[in-house]
């Protein structure tokens, strides 16, 4: 892998991470202990602290075992993408600026998990007509794009393959 492609993918990560934490920022500033903000009748902004992964998903495990799976297993994995996305141990394709921002994201989230003892800051919830999201963050869209666009990138090459 060239350097240039080194440094893009590194620029992805700490723009998706500076772009997660600042938002959160201003988020704890303007939204904690407010009443939620509804912009255009699909957006609400406000304020949550998340002891889970994303939509609160394993909130209830155990204090130890949250800090276990979210803190310890998460900076593990964050760590053996990070190595495999720079050592050239992966595509050079949308697979690997899919992992950049999953790495971001995740990063982003673990900040706030060893910054406020193991809580992350959530505050947009967007509801259309019946469908509803939980209430989540930047780092959880970088996540959540970055999965989507490595499932959509793999069944196209599978396609491709059976071609």
């Amino acid at each position: 892998m060239n350097i240039r492609r080194r440094i893009t993918l590194a620029a992805i990560i700490f723009l998706t991470i500076a772009l997660d934490q600042g938002t959160k920022l201003i988020a704890r500033r303007t939204l904690m202990n407010e009443f939620p903000r509804h912009y255009a009748s699909a957006l609400t902004l406000l304020y949550t602290e998340n002891p889970g992964a994303f939509l609160s998903l394993g909130s209830n495990l155990p204090v130890n075992v949250r800090h276990l799976v979210f803190d310890g297993l998460v900076s593990i994995g964050l760590l053996v993408a990070a190595f495999a996305l720079f050592t050239g141990r992966m595509g050079l394709g949308g697979d690997a600026v899919a992992i950049a921002f999953i790495i971001g994201g995740g990063a982003g989230n673990l900040i706030d998990r060893f910054r406020f003892g193991g809580l992350v800051t959530d505050f947009i919830y967007l509801a259309a007509g019946p469908l509803h999201t939980g209430v989540f963050n930047i780092a959880d869209m970088a996540i959540t794009g970055g999965v989507i666009a490595i499932a959509i990138l793999w069944a196209v090459s599978a396609m491709r393959k059976r071609r």
